[in-house]
């Protein structure tokens, strides 16, 4: 006998909470195989394709596109071993009376016994795994009796919800039909059922406003005053000299900010949700502000002869492109920052570290792990290249190339995105000369590089133009003093200005 299983959002690890729903793969009809993606989602690190470890029909799917769906929501219900009927149910499947019976007089918790155990998935997410899926069956509350007659349709309002009409309870607390209660409850926010629960109503006898009658927020709210009109109504005595007015009725949430008539139209404000990247960078940089006591130091550095290296090193290449040794792709400017700043990380390790405040320490990471910040259409992230420290200037350009398309096209993995304990923030591409950027949590330091351009310098005790530089450090002042801070922004422009210096310690 087929068995409707349903496949929750799991939870895809580094902490996070939910995701958006970006595409579905797979209709409501639909056959499907154990692990095959069903929906694709973007989480607050990347995009993921989520499998389902059954393997059946499709008969439901909770969500449109664009909508927030919770860890441990619904995202599908599958009829395992058979097709599903035209109400979800799998084929063959009979109907519960209220007592736990079937219609051919079998008993629902012995069919429940005999039911084939579906195999596991292979495939893999933290929330779940290769286990056997458990049978899941909604149960039937005791003493509960089917109708005697069909309930009423109920009269819809505007906005789609039931309205109360008649001196009758709300219609859309009625129940539409007596199997309604094994159907899965349309509901993904945790705050709608909450809502429902404290107040005593059975969401499975709401009808949803919402796409595919999605039980929303306002559905319980409107519900809950429509019941408590009925309750005024019901407790006014019929010998009152002087009838009351009838409570006006609550508008619907579409029209409850519409202008008067005549009156002009005043423009609202846009609001934005914040949520995906954003989101988690906002709630990411409000946290630095709070925990982290950070101070910026910045200088001026005269980058010509780092830019000269940078051209003799593409030259070298390009005259060489079949040399295994000497050729290979152009050296960035980027990637020779990067060098800098883990030789400077290695004269002052303080730098490399970040607070453990439970304990009351300070801990210092062994290896480089370079963050470096890159603007995508989906807002702002953060790339780490592993072991910065053990890469010359070609692995690293290499690795910055990979990352930053991985980036542009929304595919990095969550371990691309976390665990670095040092940034390098290179703003200088947005035309900008110096910034104070926000230290990225739970970091201890970040290098800020602005544009380089062709400024007056005095170079060997002459005025010359030169191609100068703003380097900009801001640092976590728990982990050292502006001695240390300074040292390490020193250390770097002196490596700017001169290259050369760099050979002392390869």
């Amino acid at each position: 006998m087929a068995q409707v299983l349903e496949f929750k959002l799991p939870d895809l690890g580094e902490g996070l909470t939910g995701a958006e729903i970006v595409r579905w793969l797979v209709e409501v009809g639909e056959v499907v195989a154990v692990d095959q993606p069903v929906v694709e989602v973007e989480t607050a690190k990347a995009m993921v394709d989520v499998p389902c470890p059954y393997g059946g029909v499709v008969t439901a799917r909770f969500g449109e596109e664009g909508a927030e769906v919770p860890v441990g929501a619904p995202l599908i219900t599958v009829a395992v071993d058979g097709p599903a009927d035209d109400d979800g149910r799998p084929a063959g499947e009979q109907r519960s009376t209220a007592d736990g019976s079937r219609a051919d007089g079998s008993r629902a918790e012995d069919s429940r016994a005999q039911a084939p155990r579906s195999e596991g998935s292979g495939n893999v997410l933290v929330g779940y795994g290769t286990s056997e899926a458990p049978a899941r069956r909604r149960r039937v509350r005791p003493g509960q009796s089917a109708p005697s007659a069909p309930a009423a349709p109920a009269a819809s309002t505007a906005n789609g919800r039931a309205a109360a009409a008649g001196g009758r309870a709300p219609a859309a607390l009625r129940a539409s039909t007596a199997g309604a209660v094994d159907e899965p409850v349309p509901v993904i926010s945790p705050l709608v059922r909450r809502l429902a629960r404290q107040n005593g109503l059975d969401l499975r006898e709401m009808a949803g406003s919402g796409p595919e009658g999605l039980i929303l927020r306002a559905d319980v709210e409107y519900a809950l005053r429509a019941a408590g009109t009925q309750t005024g109504r019901d407790r006014t005595p019929t010998t009152e000299p002087h009838p009351r007015v009838p409570p006006t009725q609550a508008p619907a949430p579409s029209q409850a900010h519409a202008p008067a008539a005549g009156a002009p139209a005043v423009p609202e404000a846009t609001r934005i949700p914040l949520k995906g990247i954003r989101g988690v960078m906002a709630d990411k940089l409000s946290r630095s502000r709070t925990e982290i006591p950070d101070a910026t130091c910045w200088l001026d550095a005269d980058a010509t002869e780092l830019m000269r290296a940078r051209d003799a090193m593409r030259r070298f290449a390009e005259e060489r492109p079949q040399n295994p040794v000497t050729g290979g792709p152009k050296i960035s400017v980027l990637a020779l920052l990067a060098r800098i700043c883990t030789a400077a990380l290695a004269r002052f390790p303080e730098l490399n570290s970040s607070v453990d405040m439970a304990a009351r320490e300070v801990v210092r990471h062994p290896a480089v792990h370079l963050g470096f910040a890159a603007q995508t259409e989906r807002g702002l992230v953060v790339p780490v290249v592993r072991d910065a420290h053990t890469r010359n200037a070609e692995s690293l350009t290499a690795e910055f190339a990979r990352l930053t398309e991985a980036a542009r096209t929304g595919t990095l993995t969550p371990a691309e995105l976390t665990g670095g304990t040092f940034t390098l923030n290179n703003y200088g591409v947005f035309g900008v000369d110096g910034s104070t950027p926000i230290i990225n949590h739970p970091e201890a330091a970040m290098l800020g590089v602005g544009r380089i351009v062709p400024k007056p310098w005095v170079h060997e005790g002459e005025l010359a133009v030169r191609q100068v530089v703003q380097l900009s450090l801001t640092f976590d002042h728990r982990v050292c003093d502006g001695g240390t801070a300074g040292g390490f922004l020193r250390y770097v422009a002196d490596c700017v200005e001169q290259p050369a210096v760099l050979l002392r310690t390869l």
